[in-house]
Order: structure tokens, then C-alpha cells, then sequence
């Protein structure tokens, strides 16, 4: 399998969502794009698998916005990802900056940082985690 691909227009959060409405984008940002919480500035911004200093995942997008305009962060309970998905599949951060895909596909090289696993073939419950384990 490859990296998700994402209908923006399709990424909902569920009734047990939970969403950061606190903080900005630090970057440029599309809606169900992998975001993690930058100390230094405080910002969302893109996270990516096998990035220098960006190699975690804390949440999804749930709208798009350009640096310094708010975005609502979903960070936990279940997400409509807007992509097929396969029940019962853990999928994780892939190398592609953003992006998503199944454990399996995680590119040697890469830190394994789990984003959630499928309820069903159209919703992704979110539990991030990374591990610190590197292929």
C-alpha cells in the first residue's frame, strides 16, 4: 500500500473528538495533514517520519491555514480521514512530510510514530504515540 490519499473536504471530526482550537500554523497547512506542536514557537507545524526535529505526530488538521492563521488540531478519539482504509489496520507517520500511512508501509530509515488505527474502512481512531524506534 502507499501513503493515504486524503479528500480534505472529507476530513470530519467525530462526536468524541478532541480538538486544539489554542495555537496557530507555524507553516502552511492543508486540511488532514499530520501536525505536531513546535515548543520553540509554539505553533503547529508539519510533521514528517524522517525529518530532523520534526519526527512526531500529535495531531490532524482539521482545516487549512498559512502561517499565523488558526488551526483547529484534532488530537485524539475518532476522525472521519477522508480515505479508503482498512478495518483494524494501525496506521502511522509516513516519510512523505504530512502524510499517513499503514505500519507496514513505514520507509527504513524512518521513526515509527503511530497515529491511530482504523474503526472502519472510513474512520480512523486517533493514538499517537512514538516510541523512538527508527528502521
Amino acid at each position: 500500500m502507499a501513503d493515504l490519499s486524503i479528500t480534505a473536504a472529507n476530513v470530519k471530526p467525530g462526536a468524541n473528538a478532541v480538538i486544539d482550537y489554542g495555537h496557530l500554523a507555524g507553516a502552511t497547512i492543508g486540511q488532514g495533514v499530520q501536525v505536531y506542536l513546535d515548543p520553540a514557537t509554539n505553533k503547529w507545524k508539519v510533521a514528517d517520519a524522517n525529518g530532523s526535529g520534526t519526527r512526531q505526530a500529535q495531531g490532524t488538521s482539521l482545516n487549512a491555514a498559512s502561517d499565523g492563521q488558526p488551526l483547529a488540531v484534532q488530537t485524539g478519539g475518532d476522525l472521519t480521514i477522508g480515505a479508503a482504509i482498512v478495518a483494524g489496520t494501525t496506521y502511522c507517520l509516513s516519510a512523505t512530510a504530512g502524510d499517513i500511512c499503514p505500519q507496514a508501509d513505514v520507509a527504513s530509515g524512518s521513526d515509527v510514530v503511530f497515529v491511530g488505527y482504523a474503526r472502519s474502512a472510513t474512520v480512523l481512531a486517533l493514538r499517537y504515540a512514538a516510541p523512538g524506534v527508527t528502521l
